[in-house]
């Protein structure tokens, strides 16, 4: 799962991702189904009822669960606070006792009498606050939308759960929703009608992972390598469309089909886009929520089309990634996850930092960005990873990850992750003459374990290093398991890479994490914020913290286009002309006058040695 932090000025990447692998055991009795039906027809208080009819329940007493958690979130989000009013019913329409033990389970006495269940769902969405990323917040991408009519978001595992034992069972699910509404998702669709859909999953951990977005029809598809490719966009006012986006999707996606090569794990795959309206009942978190063979996208329909087509390259391009680990590779404590009492694995650095380094080197691999980029993005995660705990074992930090203090320290994956699988591949490159890299050790490893054979958590190390060389498993136990941070510019001079300094332009509008302007939520006014040093931007121009910024160039502002402001602001040049029209104590004026930039020493990364050319090249583009 990807996160877009999108401030009220800014926006500022965070990361986080989420997948699930598959489970054993499915071998049950074909009477043996968890039938569910949703009807999306009949909405109250913005809630939708749950049907559940029940297998056959062999003992006095059983429980009924909703997550508590969702894999590779990271986050307890409790979606059973989510659920209403839940009754258990025998064959004669009797209520059986049902008692809530906990947020997300409920214990049904009397369990062999038992044929349905019902309970009306709540949508997070609604619940929402500031960015999305609260304390309280489900992560919207993976959340729940209820407008009735109008959208409907169904990441399963927020209005289906399972029985104690069951999970392994087959589960149909009939949704009942308005002839307008299209359900869009990887899963087939068995029932002609326009009216009603049925789906069918092998197990419940096939169902959560095939989310479903209701909406008008607005799709395109595309095949790529035999892959087919479904785009499904919802936009409350029509401004993006499916097919406005799908040109720069399709090239991105063939170029990953293409760096991948021999990897490939599904023949179908779905990219649901959300675009919020920002309204308080509306979607806040940004970012995407990865499936095997899906990606949920919850952006801004505010953002210039420029921002949201490199926004969804890279949300998806990372997503996208998952097919190979952890959907194809993973541990035991992915491929058996357990909802409710999650057991997590050491090797996040596998499932998310190696994906996020693909994510960017396939980039370069493919031809879709410079090499100054490529630099560009690996220093930044250096100076990143390097702010965080350097010396907190990254095996130890990913199997503790949903508490304290190794929590704070989770999106560190997603930096010093990609790091690791940056090293890890140069190791590999120049122990090999450049004919291997991490690439050829992934589709080994895929070959050896596959989307059915989980392996042990302890055991991977000697794995990995029985794949390629003693030095990668001395890395791995040095810099992975162990606290000795890493000597990134060690690994980077085998290719020929050095550390420079340089004078760079900055955001006008943010300075690190922190921005110069707020938001009047009431009025929408974008005012500067006072009580704050301000940089030669606002200086040069005369401005002061408690003004208001009406206008730039003659093109107003406020909180519904502060988006385009920001983006706007990252094409001007130190000297351009520019007006800007403020509110300054009640009173309107105008400053004339050149923009002045400001700067700051930066830390880059720049080719220098010719003699590792040939390694260079070979990393990268090989």
């Amino acid at each position: 799962m990807k996160k877009i932090f999108f401030a009220i000025a800014f926006a500022t990447l965070l990361w986080s991702c989420k997948t699930v692998g598959t489970s054993a055991n499915v071998s049950k009795s074909i009477t043996e189904v968890v039938h569910v039906a949703i009807n999306l027809n009949d909405v109250k208080e913005d809630k939708v009822m749950v049907t559940i009819t029940a297998p056959k329940i062999s003992t006095d007493e059983v429980t009924y669960s909703i997550p508590k958690i969702v894999p590779g979130t990271y986050s307890i989000d409790d979606y059973g606070k989510y659920i209403e009013d839940l009754k258990a019913f025998d064959s004669k329409g009797n209520i059986l006792p049902v008692n809530k033990t906990d947020d997300n389970t409920w214990n049904i006495k009397n369990a062999k009498t038992v044929t349905k269940i019902t309970y009306w769902v709540n949508d997070t969405f609604d619940t929402e606050k500031g960015s999305g990323f609260g304390k309280n917040d489900v992560f919207s991408p993976a959340g729940t939308n209820i407008d009735a009519g109008v959208n409907f978001m169904l990441n399963m595992h927020g209005f289906v759960g399972y029985f104690q034992d069951k999970k392994d069972l087959a589960y149909t699910v009939n949704i009942a929703h308005p002839e307008t509404l299209w359900g869009a998702t990887s899963m087939t669709d068995q029932d002609a009608s326009t009216t009603n859909d049925v789906f069918t999953t092998a197990r419940y951990a096939q169902l959560v992972e095939n989310p479903i977005m209701y909406a008008k029809p607005d799709y395109t598809t595309f095949t790529v390598d035999g892959m087919e490719i479904l785009i499904s966009v919802f936009s409350p006012t029509g401004k993006v469309t499916a097919e406005s986006i799908t040109p720069q999707m399709k090239t991105m996606m063939t170029a990953q089909k293409t760096f991948l090569g021999k990897i490939n794990a599904t023949k179908k795959y779905t990219v649901l886009l959300y675009l919020s309206s920002m309204k308080d009942t509306d979607a806040k978190g940004f970012g995407a929520l990865e499936h095997p063979t899906a990606t949920t996208v919850v952006l801004p329909e505010m953002m210039p089309k420029e921002e949201l087509v490199q926004s969804m390259k890279d949300v998806v391009s990372h997503e996208f990634f998952h097919i190979v680990t952890p959907l194809t590779i993973h541990s035991k404590e992915i491929h058996y996850f357990d909802y409710n009492t999650p057991k997590m694995s050491e090797h996040l650095w596998l499932y998310e930092g190696v994906t996020e380094y693909f994510a960017n080197l396939f980039q370069i691999n493919q031809g879709l960005i410079t090499e100054e980029e490529f630099y560009t993005r690996m220093s930044e995660k250096i100076a990143h990873a390097n702010a965080m705990n350097d010396t907190m074992p990254f095996t130890t930090m990913s199997a503790n990850v949903l508490t304290e203090p190794y929590k704070a320290q989770y999106l560190n994956v997603y930096e010093k992750g990609a790091l690791i699988g940056m090293c890890l591949d140069i190791i590999i490159r120049e122990k090999s003459n450049g004919e291997r890299g991490i690439l050829d050790l992934m589709q080994k490893l895929s070959n050896e374990y596959g989307a059915s054979k989980p392996f042990n958590d302890k055991e991977i190390f000697a794995k990995i290093t029985s794949f390629t060389y003693p030095e990668v498993g001395t890395f791995l136990t040095t810099y992975v398991s162990g606290p000795t941070p890493i000597p990134y510019e060690t690994y980077l001079a085998k290719v020929g890479i050095t550390k420079v300094m340089s004078k760079v332009p900055g955001n006008v509008f943010l300075k690190g994490q922190s921005p110069y302007i707020t938001v009047n939520q009431q009025t929408k006014e974008i005012i500067v914020i006072p009580t704050i040093e301000l940089n030669d931007f606002y200086t040069n121009l005369e401005l002061k913290g408690g003004d208001i910024i009406v206008s730039i160039n003659e093109k107003p502002y406020s909180l519904d286009n502060i988006y385009e402001m920001i983006s706007e602001s990252q094409n001007w040049k130190e000297n351009d002309t520019i007006t800007v029209k403020i509110k300054r104590d009640g009173k309107e004026q105008i400053i004339k006058g050149k923009v002045k930039l400001p700067y700051e020493e930066k830390e880059g990364l720049k080719a220098t040695d010719a003699s590792k050319t040939t390694l260079k090249e070979a990393w990268l583009k090989a």
